[in-house]
Order: C-alpha cells, then structure tokens, then sequence
C-alpha cells in the first residue's frame, strides 16, 4: 500500500493541483458552469441530450459548419446567446478544434460568459496529445489571460473565478517552483470565491479538496522549499480535503468518478479503512464513459486489493 500511496503522491503532484480539470471530464467541468440554459425557448427549439437546449436557428448554424474545414469557417453577426448557444453544444460534444476556432473569432468580447468559455476552450486545446509542446505554452498563457479579462468584466462570475484558478495553476508549470507555491495562494482563493458565489456546484468543491489534498501530502523536501520562501508557506490537511470531497457528493452525488476515488484516498490517509473500502468500490464500479474513468477504475481496484490483502 505504501508503494501505491507514494505513485499516487508523485502523479498528483506532477500536475500541482488541477488534474481533474484535465482531459476528459468535460461533462463534469460544465456542470454549474455551462451548458448556459437560454431563458427562451423559441418555437421548434431543438432538444440535445445532457439537458441542452438550442433553439433551431442555432442548431441548424451548427449543422451547417460542423462539416466545414477550419479555414473556411465564416461568422455572420451572431448574438451572443447564439455564440453560447453554439459553443456549449460544441463543448459538450468534445468538438475542442471547433469550439476554439468559433469563440477566437470572438476574443476581443467584452461579454464575460464568452471570455471564460474562451479560456476553457484554450486551455483544453491545450491539453491535447496532438498539440505541439511550443503552442501548449501559448495556448496556456492564452488562456489565463481570457480567464483574466472575464474576471475583469464580472467580477460576481463564479465560472469565471473558477477557470482563472485552473488556468492560474496551468502556467505554474512553466514559471517554477517559487512562482507556482505563490500562485497556491491565488488558486485558493479564486476557488473559494467561486463556491461563495455558487455553493451547488460540485467541481469547484472537488477542487478546492484537491488543492487541500495536495498540500497535506507534500512532500518533506518541497515544504523545506516552501518555508525558505515564504512566512507562511500554503498548508492543509486531510479533514480539510475530506470536507471539500464530501461538499461536493452533497452537492450532486456520484457527479464524478475521481470524487469518489478521492474519498477513497484521503480516508486511506485518515486510517478510516471501512469508509476508504465504500468510496473505493464506488469508483471501481463507476460507469466508465472516458479514458480518465478507466484509470480511475484502475487505480481503485489496485487499492482495494492492496486494503483487502
């Protein structure tokens, strides 16, 4: 168990605290933040799966570029409840190139709930095997700055809180260890201004308890690291993350498969063996729908046998 415990450690802290923010979970990031319900429906609206509503000029302008390449994609004046409109159903589809290419086309918007979904839309360009090394770091420091600038035009915006925190944490990867224990503070505090501003939505909780999750478990070395560069160097606890992990099974439960392996986990840390075996099998037995929901099978049923050896 020891051994798994310390893979799990150097993997969680490969990628400092927003691994559930990463490939694949698209569905679960766009819970509380979108897809943006439109407060009409017009007559012969259109009914997509997941609960999204388009209206049928909209889903016929999709209908109409989908197929179309890249380079030969024209905008007409479209409102921005139809850019929405578009962009969640891309979103929700996993059409990454797309979604990107109709909201560039939009980056000088003063509208916040267009910025934020720019910076997811950058940033999970980003995030994709295909994507040159040079244009990740491009379209991650991209990304924070659409994050930044929907912040800028709504400060009130939980999403937009929410992905300036991830995108914050993105480009710690390339500003070193002194810049990405600083940026701890900023990526806190961002998400618990998003959970002030909607105490319902699940993500933001299961990520503030991987943000406490990763500094209760850091490693000895990097909080020497931490404490010779700042008074007050960022802490937290396993009863803390646990708090945050449950928070959000309240707020929509089994939302997430690496929620309830994170449970799983953290009880494991709490020597709570009989809690950590319920969380564990919860997300060994979760539907797997994505590559990320098959590692988390993974991983779980490697820890079950390990606690049941």
């Amino acid at each position: 168990m020891a051994a798994a415990a310390a893979a799990g450690r150097s993997a969680l802290l490969t990628r400092f605290v927003l691994t559930a923010a990463g490939n694949g979970r698209r569905a679960r990031l766009s819970r509380g933040v979108g897809p943006r319900l439109p407060e009409r429906v017009l007559e012969g609206a259109k009914h997509l799966g997941r609960g999204l509503t388009l209206t049928l000029f909209t889903f016929l302008g999709y209908k109409t570029y989908r197929n179309i390449p890249g380079s030969l994609l024209i905008y007409a004046n479209e409102t921005v409840e139809e850019i929405i409109d578009q962009a969640d159903y891309l979103y929700g589809t996993g059409e990454t190139e797309k979604l990107y290419l109709l909201l560039i086309e939009h980056k000088d918007s003063t509208n916040d709930e267009i910025l934020w979904r720019l910076a997811r839309a950058s940033r999970d360009l980003a995030q994709l095997e295909s994507t040159t090394a040079e244009r990740k770091q491009h379209l991650t420091y991209e990304a924070l700055e659409f994050a930044k600038k929907a912040l800028e035009k709504n400060a009130s915006s939980f999403a937009a809180h929410k992905w300036y925190a991830i995108c914050s944490s993105d480009v710690g990867d390339y500003e070193g260890i002194k810049a990405k224990i600083a940026n701890a503070y900023v990526i806190k505090e961002h998400f618990q201004k998003a959970i002030e501003l909607n105490p319902r939505d699940a993500t933001s909780f299961h990520l503030m308890g991987l943000w406490c999750f990763t500094f209760a478990e850091m490693p000895w070395i990097q909080q020497k690291i931490a404490s010779a560069l700042f008074a007050t160097p960022p802490s937290s606890t396993y009863e803390e993350a646990l708090h945050y992990f449950d928070k959000a099974e309240e707020a929509e439960p089994n939302f997430y498969s690496k929620n309830l392996l994170m449970l799983g986990k953290t009880y494991i840390k709490l020597q709570n063996m009989r809690l950590a075996l319920l969380w564990l099998t919860k997300a060994a037995n979760y539907p797997a729908r994505n590559e990320e929901d098959k590692q988390v099978q993974k991983e779980a049923d490697e820890l079950l046998k390990l606690l049941r050896s």
